[in-house]
């Protein structure tokens, strides 16, 4: 098994904002290698449930490893985290709350094998779950130069999207872009000597936007905020940490359009769609890192948390 030590961030602020009920259902999305799920499962009692899905064959052994000594009921699936109210309607139960962290776990960069990083040679992977048969190198190599483009401006907000698509385009002509540094190399040839020497490296935006696109992450986030709803018990909370604008911007607006999900125009004086509130966000404004926090992990630093109380 896999080393999969991992930092979870706003750990505190995450557990407590589930408000735990030591007989409670409690779902961890994103298991990984168990550190929020020992935290919520230590605070269950045996009647209590805990419910871990990831799509990381590493992490769920982890995981199963990390959680064997809790009293608590434990359920752990193979899974994405888009599946949990189809396995929570297989088993008829539902929660009292569901935790997901998002993103990229530290053992996926740290493993260089596993290619998530820009700072180490590795074939060009990038795939969470290892079943999958698309890869990175798959995406590189066959999509068309309009379609890289777009994934680089909208899910790495990269401003030279452009330029790269094309070199990527016009070097896979040659010979196939199969390593994380060939990628690299790639990049830094089609950006601006004055983007190269900015502070962050110049394939940080490119590699989190492949990353995206052969996961589905913001796909997979749309669709469990969408579907867990009628899946959670009344004063349920789900808690959800971002680490990048479009994670939380799709979980801002889904928890608002839960919150308040009338259609009617605003100068209607009652509202006449009939559709009511699901419940409430009780993060206004998102929690965020301390300072210490950030300096002493600094991978902490673009986090956020945001927290919605089913009604």
């Amino acid at each position: 098994m896999a080393d999969f030590s991992h930092v979870p961030v706003l750990f505190e602020e995450t557990i407590n904002s589930l408000n735990i009920k030591p007989d409670g259902v409690y779902a961890d999305g994103t298991a990984g290698g168990g550190g929020h799920s020992f935290a919520i499962g230590s605070r269950l009692s045996e009647n209590g449930l805990l419910v871990c899905t990831d799509r990381d064959t590493e992490a769920i052994a982890a995981c199963t490893a990390r959680l064997s000594p809790l009293a608590c009921k434990k359920e752990i699936y193979h899974a994405e985290f888009r599946t949990l109210p189809e396995i929570l309607e297989n088993r008829g139960i539902k929660l009292d709350g569901l935790l997901l962290d998002l993103g990229v776990s530290s053992h996926q960069l740290d493993s260089a094998e596993r290619g998530f990083s820009y700072m180490n040679d590795a074939p060009l992977d990038m795939r969470m779950n290892r079943d999958d048969a698309f890869t990175a190198a798959d995406l590189v190599n066959t999509y068309s130069e309009q379609e890289l483009a777009r994934i680089f401006f909208e899910y790495g907000e990269e401003r030279w999207s452009r330029p790269i698509a094309k070199k990527i385009v016009t070097t896979r002509q040659t010979s196939p872009i199969n390593t994380t540094l060939e990628l690299v190399d790639v990049i830094k040839s089609a950006m601006p000597k004055k983007a190269l020497n900015e502070a962050q490296h110049p394939a940080k935006r490119v590699f989190q936007a492949i990353r995206i696109a052969v996961n589905q992450e913001l796909s997979q986030v749309s669709d469990i905020l969408s579907d867990i709803i009628p899946f959670m018990n009344p004063g349920g909370r789900i808690a959800v940490i971002t680490f990048h604008s479009l994670e939380d911007r799709i979980v801002k607006t889904a928890f608002a359009s839960a919150e308040n999900p009338c259609t009617c125009p605003p100068n209607f004086p009652v509202c006449v769609c009939g559709k009511k509130s699901l419940g409430k966000v009780l993060t206004k404004k998102p929690i965020i890192p301390s300072e210490e926090e950030m300096n002493t992990n600094p991978r902490a630093r673009s986090s956020k948390l945001r927290v919605f109380e089913v009604k």
